[in-house]
């Protein structure tokens, strides 16, 4: 049984402050399980802020249920919070999250926060990350080896599988031609994104016959737009649903996430490229680079904020086009191990190791 926490409301029309928009996803997200929605007494719902999850019905709602184990996604809201503290040694407690250490820095507020994150994992029985960077947060925050299964951040892979109809419809649409090459930026265009970043080296490659698309919108998106919309090798595009995403991965050679942080805590963009088989370079400030990207094999990893190293990655693949299939092959490769059946078995392992 799965207790959504924020509220039916999450199902309509809601504003995403990162897209600047309302957003209500065009696929099924509710088909095939058991659910029941906690009523959230929030003044202002949302996942963003501690109080935004407040639901005084769920631990009765729970224990009425009489769970044999809770897996919680997350502890930094309120409700969730008091379940790990209500039920800690009364069933067994799985957590789930996939912050990591990438933007942590030295000092007093970084002591005082160590000490609150072991405060709060003294209530998990087990913790199951999501990749390198994650299992390191873990262990700075108290958990030990015994505690920790890895169950690797995934997409549905089957459904980003690559289209080539979608491809050059999208790259038709675009007056791109089937010999440039297209890199892409799909996401949120906020800061800690950083689009601008790939589309300064973008510009500074010494080559015509390449483009780039930047799907998505945000409180970048007028500058941005103001600055390039003129530039005819630069496609800005609106935010593309999750039906319209496989499309949009087949109709570029390399996909980018130029993230700088901070709460980048992995890029799940980069598994869904991956899964349509695309090359990728990625920011060493995305949670995911490390276990996904194989420098050389399938894409690249480069310093956050540094365009040049961006560029010299990018002019790679100019000067290397046969390798763009190879790297491709390898990201599929790579990502059916990112997969949810993965998942499922090690829940499936712990439910039957926890009677």
């Amino acid at each position: 049984m799965v207790f959504y926490t924020w509220g039916k409301e999450v199902m309509a029309d809601k504003f995403d402050p990162g897209f600047g928009q309302n957003i209500q996803w065009d696929i099924d997200l509710l088909e095939g399980y058991a659910y029941t929605w906690v009523n959230n007494v929030a003044k202002q719902p949302g996942s963003h802020h501690f109080k935004g999850i407040d639901n005084p019905s769920l631990v009765p709602e729970l224990k009425s249920w009489q769970p044999d184990a809770l897996l919680i996604f997350g502890w930094n809201f309120k409700s969730h919070l008091a379940v790990m503290r209500y039920f800690h040694n009364k069933v067994p407690i799985f957590f789930r999250g996939d912050s990591t250490l990438l933007d942590r820095h030295n000092g007093v507020k970084e002591f005082v926060k160590k000490i609150i994150l072991k405060w709060v994992y003294h209530h998990v029985d087990k913790a199951l990350y999501v990749g390198d960077e994650n299992r390191k947060y873990f262990k700075y925050a108290g958990l030990q080896d015994d505690q920790l299964l890895f169950a690797p951040h995934a997409v549905d892979n089957v459904r980003f599988r690559f289209d080539g109809e979608a491809r050059q419809k999208i790259r038709n649409s675009l007056q791109i031609r089937g010999n440039e090459i297209v890199f892409l930026f799909a996401g949120k265009l906020e800061p800690k994104k950083d689009p601008a970043l790939l589309i300064q080296a973008f510009i500074n490659l010494q080559e015509g016959n390449v483009h780039l698309i930047i799907a998505g919108n945000g409180v970048l998106e007028s500058s941005l737009k103001k600055e390039y919309e003129g530039n005819p090798r630069i496609h800005f595009l609106l935010f593309q649903n999750q039906t319209e995403m496989p499309g949009l991965y087949s109709a570029c050679d390399i996909f980018v996430l130029p993230s700088k942080g901070p709460g980048e805590t992995w890029g799940l963009s980069v598994n869904e490229a991956m899964a349509c088989g695309r090359p990728v370079i990625v920011s060493n400030k995305c949670g995911g680079a490390s276990n996904l990207v194989r420098d050389g094999k399938n894409g690249f990893i480069f310093e956050s904020g540094k365009q040049k190293d961006l560029l010299q990655k990018m002019e790679y693949f100019l000067h290397n086009r046969n390798s763009l299939g190879r790297m491709g092959n390898m990201s599929f490769t790579i990502v059916n191990e990112f997969s949810y059946q993965r998942i499922c078995d090690v829940l499936e392992k712990l439910m039957n190791n926890s009677h």
